[in-house]
């Protein structure tokens, strides 16, 4: 019971500070290399284009800005608390790894919400933030901006005139600009969805099934 705790707390803590990690070095090198909206061209369906934004994942923004920034710490605080109470019980390793990857993608946001203000200069079209001592950057605390560079426009065209309300109107298939912890969060949250969601509780699916035989 003890090696199986201690492997469990060592798989969720280490691939959340690896992809907390990566992702902070992401969004830095974005942050202090590129100028808000410059973007690279990878594929003609994949850039990386620098922009931030207030709110959620992918650019929604709903409540305010203090708001989000203290819920985001409440959820991390009680997934924290949960794998606590799950380590050890024999949950599954990929329901492990899945809730790992909501942690990291939920600290790295709240990283940039907390910090990026205090210790960055403000991002414009023409100039590079830069770093600068604690407490001179763009905002305060609780109130930087979440940095995001991953576009996809699969498919992209043209309303024909025919369509009502959307004659003309141009069209791109999967237009939200979100960044590493955003897709850390979402494949975790798949991850649960599709394979993992009899996991949800503080009791195995195997012993729950036990018990009720």
């Amino acid at each position: 019971m003890k090696n199986r705790k201690r492997n469990d707390v060592l798989l969720v803590s280490v691939l959340a500070v690896l992809l907390l990690v990566a992702d902070q070095i992401i969004k830095i090198l974005v942050k202090t290399n590129m100028r808000l909206y410059e973007s690279i061209h990878i594929t003609d369906w994949f850039y990386i284009y620098f922009t931030e934004n207030n709110g959620m994942a992918f650019g929604m923004e709903l409540f305010g800005k203090l708001f989000l920034t203290s819920f985001r710490i409440m959820a991390v605080a009680f997934i924290i608390w949960y794998v606590i109470k799950i380590v050890g019980k024999g949950f599954p390793k990929g329901y492990l790894v899945a809730v790992a990857l909501i942690i990291a993608g939920a600290s790295g946001n709240i990283l940039d919400c907390l910090f990026y203000g205090q210790i960055f200069s403000v991002s414009t079209p023409s100039s590079l933030a830069t770093f600068v001592p604690w407490g001179t950057g763009y905002s305060g605390l609780f109130y930087g901006k979440v940095v995001d560079m991953l576009y996809f426009p699969l498919v992209e065209w043209d309303w024909p005139s025919w369509v009502p309300l959307l004659a003309g109107k141009h069209f791109i298939f999967f237009s939200p600009i979100f960044n590493f912890a955003d897709s850390c969060i979402t494949v975790g949250l798949f991850m649960v969805i599709l394979f993992y969601s009899r996991c949800l509780s503080l009791t195995p699916p195997a012993r729950r099934r036990k018990n009720e035989k």
